[in-house]
């Protein structure tokens, strides 16, 4: 549970010292995003193989959603991670977890828990640069929230990093309409997650990948509501820093024919480019995210 001597105040402000969220939905973000899980994932992790280009993306990067959070100290891109979207005209389409742990995932319990198929996303690509994770036993680990980030009751501290990137995809997955995300996570990350109220149900057995990972769900609205005040106030200032975000990238926002909240097709407030321009533009910057 979150630790009671944290105020809303103090979190938040402790968040604003540090920390700010971006979406990563225009082409020259999402560059810098790949760029992010390249030195993370490949470089740093050797989960992937070094590419000559310097990013690391994959085919879901083009029916995703990503942010990036930033130092403000510095300016520096310190983290990264992405939603993985149903586009609602090909639902049927399979999410990489899915794939993954196919033969032990309890699939009704995941489908009877959305009204519609292309509500369910998948939080995918969590990284968090070395320079923030060289505490002894997180070196090998692309994000990670430790027992140390928690303190004491009388000197209680907050995992900001990990957490700004964690309610930055539920408010995301809030902002587009997603009730349903799947994760697959250790369990020690799942255990310290609960600590801070994002309760993680299982709907599988456990598999290998990269270690042992957990396929879970957790429901939006469920976490949201569960949120305790200083919680609740870190998430719904991160979740108003999206929605600036959110609003400067005009048509960009839209991705996977998902329209953000508020935002009805045709009603868009449109940047002094067309829609083809856009795409082109993303083409630009990279061939398999158009």
């Amino acid at each position: 549970m979150f630790l009671p001597s944290l105020t809303e105040l103090t979190v938040s402000e402790g968040y604003r010292r540090y920390f700010t969220v971006v979406p990563a939905l225009t082409g020259d973000l999402r560059t810098r995003n790949y760029r992010l899980r390249h030195q993370v994932y490949c470089r740093e992790l050797g989960f992937e193989p070094v590419r000559p280009d310097a990013l690391e993306y994959d085919e879901f990067d083009a029916r995703s959603l990503h942010c990036l959070v930033q130092s403000v100290a510095s300016g520096q891109d310190v983290g990264c991670a992405r939603l993985i979207l149903l586009d609602p005209q090909q639902p049927a389409a399979l999410l990489p977890l899915e794939i993954a742990c196919a033969a032990t995932i309890d699939r009704s319990l995941v489908a009877t828990m959305a009204d519609e198929r292309s509500q369910i996303a998948e939080i995918s690509r969590l990284a968090v640069i070395g320079s923030y994770r060289r505490r002894q036993g997180e070196q090998d680990r692309p994000i990670s929230i430790s027992e140390a980030d928690f303190g004491t009751s009388d000197r209680p501290r907050q995992p900001y990093l990990a957490l700004a990137i964690y309610l930055s995809l539920i408010a995301l997955a809030r902002q587009y309409g997603v009730t349903i995300l799947l994760v697959l996570t250790e369990q020690k990350l799942a255990n310290n997650l609960a600590r801070l109220g994002v309760n993680l149900r299982h709907i599988g057995q456990p598999v290998d990948h990269r270690g042992t990972r957990i396929p879970s769900l957790l429901v939006v609205e469920q976490v949201i509501d569960c949120m305790g005040g200083p919680l609740r106030a870190l998430f719904e200032l991160i979740a108003s820093e999206l929605c600036e975000g959110i609003q400067a990238a005009g048509a960009s926002a839209v991705r996977a024919n998902h329209h953000p909240l508020g935002v009805a097709p045709g009603t868009m407030r449109m940047p002094q480019t067309s829609p083809s321009d856009v795409a082109a533009d993303d083409s630009a910057h990279l061939p398999t995210d158009a």
